[in-house]
């Protein structure tokens, strides 16, 4: 439970005092009844006289009695606002004083350093402490002995809390709370009592709590936390029923605090009964699928040690099933009875309860500032209108998440209002820089100056085409690229993607090569998706080359323009079929990628070859 959250329940459910001071109060029978010509407020500050009128229960007209007296200063106090209250008569006039409650002009908060200051004014607010609120003191005792109780479940049993209100002028008060949280316990030893199938070092290795060691100071494994404990007791309980102990209980748990209150003692005492194995597995409940269809998915099987884990495993894989039919919210529980103490087996039946097929009304994005929608839509495997399927569903947030673009993809199914077979599905994505730039000067005695730059980027202005461009000039050597790919030039997902190049060297400034080559070409590739995964491209690339030669060119390359010349034209074609299904873009941490491909020279070239190329990479967790 929240910090905040516990004190709005302590507000809320504190007591309410009534004070009911007698001077001059209509208390007497001379006084009581009258009819009450005029009602007059005494005594506000700060608040407006409609507040009074608000919470009192007596109009101008009306003849007070005993009761309503009673009733009003009641109600009255019960606002919360008001310190004292008195009713009084004058005349036909009756007379309210009130003395107000002081307000909050400020906090001050100092020591907290484990629960930080946002969310400490967070729960003081919703409890009611925070600046221009009435003051009540009640209210500033229990808050302060619930963050004691807040550190005692972190272990610092040593932790003081002191309040302290100063009074400012206009009845206002000043609110000052003082946190000493002093330090966690140390956990000096965890000893677990009744276990005699299992070592406490094997049953302890799972817990997050440790017993102080040489590396506590860093881990930090060793301080002791209320919270820490009890999913520790929740894994160990788990340990058990994943290895057929489905009687196995926790009977009780002991935490001894020595005087110094710096060391805790940790006693588990256990019961772990006998092993369990599987009996019979059933299917019960309304199976919209088919009972053959689901079958499969039991992991669960008749004879095998009963392990709770591979029963929720399996729960999750029919929901799964069901999702993929439209039933976003089936619901699946696998329980085991019948169990047989004599021969030590267990019945599971898992029940399956579907609710309504549900459609998908929209699909929405956010956090996409640069990115548009368009690109985002045109990934989704799920479609508007169509029956919620959640394997689609996660398959668009993969495939959003593939594009490079983002760091987060999140999804979320959120039933529509007054409708139980309506649902939204919003994907939240927070983008990613998803290009690159870079620039190069220098100066040699060869080349003479140099200069370079490159840009890159994958979300050119948001619209998922790639443009990349690239230039190099220097005394020697003039060098421009440009390339451009779109993913979707089609609807149906074919890609293309185009670019163009020029490279030329000016050889009488040079003597650091035997010859030089000027390049002038272009590409053009087209992709066809075969499947999720894999797509397969076709490209063509046509290629001019000039040589030429200096005086002292190596003997293989003049034979080589003695018998083909020094002007080349070629046109290559070229085939390849590229799969990947790594997680992300970017940085991918799982998944493979693979690319095989084939290059040739047409026959109309001026000379033939052929290239056979593959690359491949593969992450392990």
């Amino acid at each position: 439970m929240k910090f905040g959250d516990i004190l709005s329940r302590l507000l809320k459910g504190s007591l309410v005092v009534f004070c009911l001071l007698a001077a001059p109060l209509l208390n007497g029978d001379t006084q009581l009844p009258f009819k009450v010509h005029d009602i007059r407020v005494e005594g506000l500050q700060r608040l407006p006289v409609e507040r009074v009128y608000a919470s009192l229960p007596i109009q101008a007209g009306d003849t007070v009695t005993r009761d309503q007296v009673v009733d009003a200063v009641q109600r009255l106090f019960a606002s919360g606002n008001f310190e004292d209250v008195q009713l009084g008569r004058d005349g036909d006039d009756l007379v309210v004083i009130v003395a107000e409650r002081p307000s909050i002009a400020r906090i001050e908060l100092s020591g907290n350093k484990s629960i930080d200051e946002e969310n400490l004014r967070k729960g003081l607010t919703e409890a009611g402490l925070a600046e221009g609120e009435v003051f009540q003191r009640s209210t500033l005792e229990a808050i302060a002995g619930e963050l004691e109780r807040q550190y005692v479940s972190q272990g610092r049993y040593g932790a003081d809390i002191k309040t302290e209100f100063v009074a400012l002028p206009r009845n206002r008060v000043a609110l000052k709370i003082e946190i000493y949280e002093g330090k966690a316990a140390r956990i000096r030893n965890i000893n677990i009592v009744g276990n005699e199938l299992f070592d406490d070092e094997v049953l302890l290795d799972s817990f997050e709590l440790h017993s102080s060691g040489f590396w506590s100071f860093i881990k930090g494994d060793d301080k002791y936390s209320r919270e820490k404990l009890g999913g520790d007791l929740e894994r160990l309980r788990s340990y058990y029923l994943d290895r057929g102990y489905i009687n196995f209980s926790i009977e009780s748990t002991q935490v001894s605090v020595t005087p110094d209150r710096r060391s805790v003692f940790i006693t588990v005492n256990v019961a772990e009964g006998e092993q369990y194995t599987v009996n019979e597995v059933k299917l019960a409940g309304d199976l919209v699928v088919n009972e053959n269809q689901l079958k499969p998915l039991l992991i669960v099987k008749k004879g095998q040690v009963f392990s709770q884990q591979l029963v929720t495993y399996t729960n999750d894989l029919i929901k799964r099933r069901l999702g993929n039919e439209g039933y976003t919210f089936a619901e699946v529980n696998g329980r085991e009875h019948n169990a047989n103490d004599k021969d030590h087996t267990v019945d599971v039946t898992f029940y399956v309860d579907p609710g309504r097929k549900v459609y998908v009304r929209r699909i929405n994005f956010s956090g996409n500032t640069k990115t548009s929608d368009e690109v985002l839509r045109r990934e989704l495997r799920q479609f508007e209108q169509a029956p919620a399927n959640t394997s689609l569903v996660d398959l668009s947030r993969q495939r959003l998440q593939r594009l490079g673009y983002f760091s987060v993809v999140e999804t979320d199914t959120p039933r529509v209002p007054n409708s139980d077979d309506l649902v939204d599905v919003n994907y939240s994505v927070q983008e990613q820089p998803s290009g690159s730039i870079g620039a190069n000067v220098g100066f040699s005695d060869a080349s003479g100056f140099i200069f370079g730059a490159n840009v890159t980027q994958n979300n050119w202005r948001g619209s998922g085409n790639r443009v990349s461009f690239a230039l190099s000039r220097s005394d020697i050597r003039d060098s421009y690229s440009f390339s451009h790919y779109n993913p979707y030039y089609t609807l149906d997902g074919v890609s293309r993607g185009f670019s163009m190049f020029y490279s030329k060297i000016d050889f009488d400034e040079t003597s650091v090569a035997s010859y030089a080559a000027d390049r002038l070409g272009w590409s053009v590739t087209f992709g066809y998706p075969i499947s999720e995964y894999s797509r397969l491209n076709f490209g063509a690339t046509y290629e001019k080359t000039n040589i030429t030669t200096g005086d002292y060119v190596a003997v293989d390359i003049d034979r080589f323009l003695m018998e083909k010349g020094d002007e080349f034209n070629e046109y290559k074609a070229n085939v390849s079929l590229q799969t990947s299904t790594l997680n992300r873009g970017i940085l991918p941490d799982r998944g493979w990628s693979s690319t095989i491909g084939v290059e040739v020279a047409a026959p109309v070239s001026d000379y033939s070859f052929y290239k056979v190329n593959w690359n491949g990479q593969k992450y392990f967790p």
